[in-house]
């Protein structure tokens, strides 16, 4: 693809490796495990106790087989798509590598979906057995056994699955698995992931071997993202994403490539009870991890002189990371001041993290400028990137020696990134998908006529190649007055705020921009706490006018950087939060923009028609 350099304005970094036509994922796992058998390359944590056991690639390999011989003695065949639902585990990363073993497919369904969710992919994507944690989730999946004839069995990880696959395959010829991996080339589909999608019925992303093995390979070896990713026997990464992402499941191939030790997290409330007792070196993260992490960090430091303590040490750090940026440097002072701020603030949010926290890769959602900047001054530099599941994650990233806050980086290795001519993002490389399930006319759409994938997200590449992200296509606002607005930076900028979950802006077609705002429940106490408020409900404090004063400083601040135009002129709090249950979440915890509008048109009109304002 070299002659896409000839053109203006493609962003793109070249990869170390072309991907062999015969290599798969379970290849390359083999191949390692018999390069080095002896190193370790996960660790578990113990059901007894805090400690964390070290599992060597010979030993996983081993378990591996055991599964994925017991699926053949139960009718497993190649190209068959095999259902996994639960949370993040080293029994899902098992049962997904014996599926590949025995010459099959794992399709992820993530944990929080319906019966009528899980039906969709289970009928699109013919399902022939599902792997689930629990009997809850059985009961799920339960009802489409009876409905679905090509649907035929559920295995539940915590009653003995892996046991019971591992005496079913008891006596099988071990030799036909390395065959079933033999024959599995590069351009074969490794996995259908369903897009939680923000509107409509999801569609199934086909991923090659090589779609995910040129993303985790040449980023292993770039001699940037090396530093992140593969830091030699210090490296060490919690996944606690979903593995039902392909962000997560990207990482994990890349880190086992890498021979990085990983640690699964199945429950994001013992995060940091795990993050301290694994001490990751890196972590990957979605932008609301780091919010809660300052949140938290803030909110502990109570009131008083420990509050203002807190925060004049928060402009310190994102002093002093703002002039790493600059050709002079952090001054003498500003040095003096952050070593002062490790001891008091920064040391203290590194310990919540197991204390060798130096990296994290944030996805998903932009971070912001304000939380980049504090985090690389406080000593744990997040790098922001850029991409989708139909690019096998990443397509952009921040690195140690190339990064710009704010922005989401430069081409990843062996991707190409440029602009259409309105603005919307375009995508080429071996990482882009293949198409999606069953679905000719959509596939069709997702590429130009010259094959880019367009990603129906904006941006702008600079001078320096850096890809700034703007705003979803589909997404802008045109006010009555004809003013485009992407709403994405004002949301992100006020979600900032530690009161503040969500945020959605409107004003399209209206004469100007309003914001609907949720309270987040978990930081409310702590927060009425150090401003010497009683306690109060979520339904209260919506109504309350201390809470909606701050509210009111949050949306005076975010104005500050935008024309009188782009500003939010009025906003509304909403006595509830936007989860996955109640439907305003994707399962990968993007806003549904389209349910909210339409669930809360009555108080947008309201918003309009009410000609007093809180601003």
């Amino acid at each position: 693809m070299s002659e896409f350099l000839e053109e203006d304005g493609i962003s793109f970094t070249p990869g170390k490796i072309q991907i062999d036509d015969m290599l798969s994922v379970p290849e390359m796992l083999r191949r390692a495990g018999e390069a080095t058998p002896k190193k370790v390359v996960l660790e578990r944590k113990s059901s007894f106790s805090n400690q964390w056991l070290p599992m060597t690639y010979k030993q996983f390999i081993r378990e591996i087989k055991q599964v994925a011989l017991g699926l053949i003695a139960w009718g497993i065949k190649p190209g068959d798509n095999v259902a996994i639902m639960g949370s993040t585990s080293y029994e899902w990363v098992l049962f997904d590598y014996a599926l590949q073993f025995a010459g099959a497919r794992g399709i992820p369904i993530y944990e929080t979906s319906s019966t009528e969710q899980a039906d969709w992919i289970v009928t699109d994507a013919k399902i022939v057995a599902a792997f689930v944690d629990n009997h809850t989730l059985r009961n799920v999946l339960q009802p489409l056994l009876k409905k679905h004839r090509h649907f035929k069995k559920i295995w539940v990880m915590s009653d003995g699955a892996q046991a019971q696959l591992a005496e079913l395959g008891f006596g099988e010829d071990e030799a036909q698995i390395d065959t079933l991996i033999s024959n599995q080339k590069a351009d074969d589909i490794w996995t259908i992931i369903y897009t939680s999608g923000t509107t409509g019925k999801p569609k199934g992303v086909e991923l090659t071997h090589r779609n995910v093995l040129h993303v985790a390979m040449n980023g292993v070896l770039n001699e940037d993202l090396m530093k992140v990713l593969a830091m030699g026997k210090t490296s060490r990464t919690l996944i606690f994403l979903p593995m039902a992402h392909v962000f997560a499941r990207f990482i994990n191939v890349a880190m086992f490539y890498a021979g990085t030790v990983v640690g699964y997290s199945p429950n994001t409330h013992n995060l940091v009870s795990d993050m301290q007792s694994f001490r990751p070196s890196f972590i990957l993260a979605v932008p609301r991890v780091f919010e809660k992490m300052y949140n938290a960090a803030e909110a502990t430091a109570g009131s008083g002189l420990k509050l203002r303590a807190f925060r004049k040490f928060t402009k310190v750090a994102i002093e002093y990371s703002r002039a790493l940026d600059t050709e002079e440097g952090p001054s003498a002072k500003l040095k003096a001041q952050r070593r002062l701020g490790d001891k008091l603030v920064y040391s203290k949010i590194r310990d919540i993290t197991g204390g060798r926290l130096k990296y994290a890769i944030s996805g998903g959602a932009p971070l912001g400028e304000r939380l980049g900047h504090f985090f690389r001054g406080a000593g744990i530099t997040v790098f922001e990137g850029y991409g989708m599941t139909e690019t096998s994650a990443p397509t952009t990233v921040n690195r140690p020696n190339k990064i710009r806050i704010g922005s989401v980086g430069t081409a990843y290795p062996g991707c190409y990134v440029k602009t259409a001519e309105d603005g919307e993002i375009l995508v080429k490389g071996d990482h882009v998908f293949r198409g999606y399930f069953g679905d000719t006319k959509e596939t069709a759409a997702a590429f130009t006529e010259d094959g880019w994938l367009r990603t129906g997200d904006m941006g702008r590449i600079d001078a320096d190649d850096f890809l700034w992200i703007t705003g979803r296509k589909k997404e802008l606002i045109v006010t009555a007055g004809g003013k485009n607005v992407a709403p994405a930076p004002l949301e992100d900028s006020l979600r900032g705020h530690s009161l503040i979950s969500q945020v959605v802006v409107v004003g399209d077609k209206k004469p100007f921009i309003s914001a609907l705002v949720t309270l987040d429940a978990d930081a409310l106490p702590q927060w009425l706490n150090n401003h010497g408020i009683e306690p109060m409900s979520l339904a209260s404090a919506v109504k309350d006018p201390q809470i909606i004063a701050a509210i009111d400083r949050a949306v005076k601040y975010t104005n500050k950087n935008v024309s009188r135009a782009e500003s939010i002129r009025k906003f509304e709090i909403l006595p509830l939060d936007f989860t996955v249950d109640n439907g305003y979440l994707s399962p990968s915890l993007k806003v549904r923009r389209a349910e909210v509008l339409k669930d809360f048109a009555p108080l947008i009109e309201k918003i309009y028609a009410d000609k007093l304002s809180h601003i």
